[in-house]
């Protein structure tokens, strides 16, 4: 479920109020509830786990934190809360906001964000990734379990899908698993785990 408010916030206000509130993100100064479902929270959790059992086997200096916003651009009030967020711990006291915020605004400071699609698919499919490719996240996975996503980015018949996005000079490359295909990651290039199985964590 998304719902969207009439006032406007600046990003300041949105800190200030919602920081810690895992309902609401920010788009231009409108906050938005991205509250959802429970099989929708599953896929997002089974997946953090998996990833941060890869972190912690390959030893690698990375986190997945319980909470964290994305500030994409300092001259506009948003402010986005990915499902799933892997931060390089080595580079985060370049971050002007962590300290005192859970906010990152560097995309260097990010190994790989996830978003699990539900009704507001055009905003993780459009502009969640216009942002990410703009701020410079090097890889982005949208998680379409319930193949929710417009024809023209999961195909003809619809059905359940995992597009990673990786940036290669500036602009993110697709590729999309679905089934029984393993999932191919730059960033976990040693993750044995199948679309499918990501899948099936909403089906509960």
């Amino acid at each position: 479920m998304v719902q969207a408010f009439t006032k406007l916030l600046t990003f300041a206000e949105f800190i200030l109020e919602y920081s810690n509130n895992p309902r609401y993100e920010l788009a231009d100064g409108e906050l938005i509830d991205v509250e959802v479902t429970g099989p929708h929270a599953v896929v997002g959790g089974k997946l953090a786990t998996k990833l941060g059992i890869a972190i912690t086997h390959a030893e690698l200096p990375w986190v997945i934190p319980r909470t964290c916003l994305i500030r994409p651009f300092a001259e506009t009030a948003t402010a986005r809360r990915p499902d799933i967020v892997v931060l390089d711990e080595t580079v985060l006291h370049h971050e002007p906001f962590w300290e005192h915020e859970p906010v990152i605004a560097l995309g260097k400071s990010i190994k790989l964000v996830v978003e699990v699609v539900s009704t507001n698919w055009r905003d993780d499919y459009l502009t969640k990734l216009r942002d990410y490719e703009e701020i410079g996240i090097l890889e982005y996975w949208i998680i379409d379990y319930l193949a929710l996503g417009g024809i023209r980015y999961i195909g003809s018949p619809k059905q359940p899908t995992i597009s990673i996005h990786l940036l290669i000079e500036g602009e993110y490359q697709v590729k999309q698993f679905q089934d029984d295909a393993r999932i191919i990651s730059s960033t976990f290039p040693d993750l044995n785990l199948t679309a499918q199985q990501v899948f099936k964590a909403g089906n509960i």
